[in-house]
């Protein structure tokens, strides 16, 4: 079920009610019932897999916390990632690795063509379940934290299978950890109608960047990737910067409706995005981009590397940035957007000393300050060329796409032949960013709560009417789904 779409604006209100209809003690099950039903919607047998995948970490969690054998406790471990990431595996790049083997064995001579398609059919059909990659993160992050003696396991089996499974964040995260979510599923939830408001004011926040914003920036970007080759220059350098602020707010969009729905019920997770596009170097821009999945990388892969089996911290640095690609798509493109990011990090690490000396020596100074802005600046150019790989189909198209990009024969750029789309677009991109360098995503409400009613109430209804007859009535999945 999308977050854009009839079926979740009839099925989010009733959710609501009923859930605080509910006395406190059966409020998990109608919420686990919804969970479900909400899953459910994309294909009725996914909800097995996610099944499968709850009883296994629950009792595998409950047996690592019983047992002092500490050999023992790492056996349960071993059988929960290798559940967890034997299923990821399996449906998400089983595919993805046959047909890299046979295509590198097919170079060498070792098969022929015909193997490597029937490779590729055959493995083509496998259903790749929604939001695989998020839910499974979550699961991991539960039982190696029992592991570590950080949480005790969860024995309320239904209460478990909602922070697996809750709705507002399953399909595309945030990634909680079991430590700030679980608890929450215990605590008696009062109707507060002011946090209730506060999350109709973000949902709404996150469907004007999504169906206003991210999807009419959309159309732009598909007409430039649709076909790179006979579309060179100016356009396509429009479109690489259309692209990184479509994901931004395609994500980000996702991701405060999450937080708002969540905050509706009564429930707090937390903000995925904290205005990464006015970052000053990559490291910040890390830091505040997808944070739940960069904190999960840096807990659960980053710092285990470093620690525990001793590797070297770039080497560490270009691991994580791999599986960040990996994790993204079954794709090599994903995998060479990961290394770039991963490369270009290392690379303002190791030069930074350098960097601050040759600017020292200019003959005007250079206050600090404008250090940051210079190197943001080249920051967020130098990212939004690698979205290139992270959007093309395939890295030739990619490579396609960037040496069209180069061959600058006219300043021509509207290749939609709907200039005053283009110049919306623009504006809105100026507006969404503003917005974002006062107030963020998360703290969107501040600018109506601050308000004396009428005022309030007068901007509810500018907002309204502005994503009603600005928004594309295009219903477009999140970018994220596919992850």
């Amino acid at each position: 079920m999308l977050f854009n779409s009839l079926d979740f604006i009839f099925f989010f209100p009733i959710a609501v009610v009923v859930y605080y209809l509910f006395p406190h003690k059966h409020r998990w099950a109608w919420l686990l019932g919804c969970s479900y039903y909400f899953y459910m919607q994309w294909d009725v047998t996914l909800v097995f897999l996610l099944i499968a995948s709850t009883l296994i970490d629950y009792a595998l969690g409950i047996k690592m916390h019983r047992t002092a054998h500490k050999q023992r406790r790492k056996w349960y471990l071993m059988l929960s990632v290798l559940a967890n990431v034997g299923m990821l595996f399996f449906f998400k790049y089983l595919g993805f690795f046959s047909e890299s083997v046979s295509q590198i064995m097919a170079y060498f001579g070792q098969v022929d063509t015909n193997t490597v398609t029937a490779s590729t059919s055959a493995y083509g059909n496998i259903l790749l379940p929604v939001g695989i990659s998020f839910y499974t993160f979550q699961t991991l992050s539960y039982s190696i934290d029992i592991y570590r003696g950080k949480i005790e396991p969860e024995h309320h089996l239904g209460k478990y299978a909602l922070y697996v499974a809750f709705f507002p964040q399953l399909v595309a995260g945030p990634i909680e950890r079991a430590s700030r979510l679980l608890p929450q599923f215990h605590k008696k939830i009062e109707i507060d109608i002011e946090a209730i408001r506060k999350g109709i004011i973000l949902m709404s926040w996150g469907f004007f960047l999504k169906m206003v914003v991210a999807d009419r920036l959309g159309v732009y970007v598909d007409y430039a990737h649709g076909n790179p080759a006979g579309t060179p220059g100016i356009p396509l350098f429009l479109a690489m910067y259309f692209f990184g602020f479509q994901i931004y707010y395609d994500f980000s969009a996702y991701s405060i409706i999450a937080v708002g729905a969540a905050k509706v019920l009564g429930f707090d997770l937390m903000n995925n995005f904290n205005r990464p596009f006015f970052s000053t170097s990559a490291a910040q821009f890390w830091q505040r981009w997808h944070r739940s999945l960069m904190h999960w990388l840096r807990d659960y892969l980053y710092r285990p590397l470093v620690r525990d089996f001793k590797l070297k911290a770039f080497l560490a640095v270009f691991v994580v940035f791999f599986i960040n690609g990996l994790w993204h798509g079954a794709n090599w493109t994903f995998v060479v957007w990961g290394v770039l990011c991963g490369l270009f990090l290392l690379f303002e690490q190791g030069t930074n000393k350098l960097r601050n000396r040759i600017l020292d020596k200019s003959p005007i100074p250079i206050s600090k300050h404008i250090r940051q802005f210079l190197w943001g600046f080249v920051t967020l150019h130098y990212l939004a060329f690698t979205m290139i790989f992270f959007r093309s189909s395939s890295i030739y198209n990619a490579l396609v796409y960037i040496k069209s990009m180069f061959d600058i024969r006219a300043f021509y750029f509207n290749i939609t032949n709907d200039i005053v789309e283009i110049i919306i677009s623009i504006l809105l991109i100026l507006l969404v960013q503003a917005i974002h360098f006062y107030k963020g995503n998360d703290k969107i409400y501040e600018l109506f709560s601050s308000k004396k009613i009428a005022i309030r109430w007068s901007l509810y209804v500018v907002c309204i009417a502005a994503m009603v007859l600005l928004a594309f009535n295009r219903q477009n999945s999140f970018i994220y789904f596919q992850f």
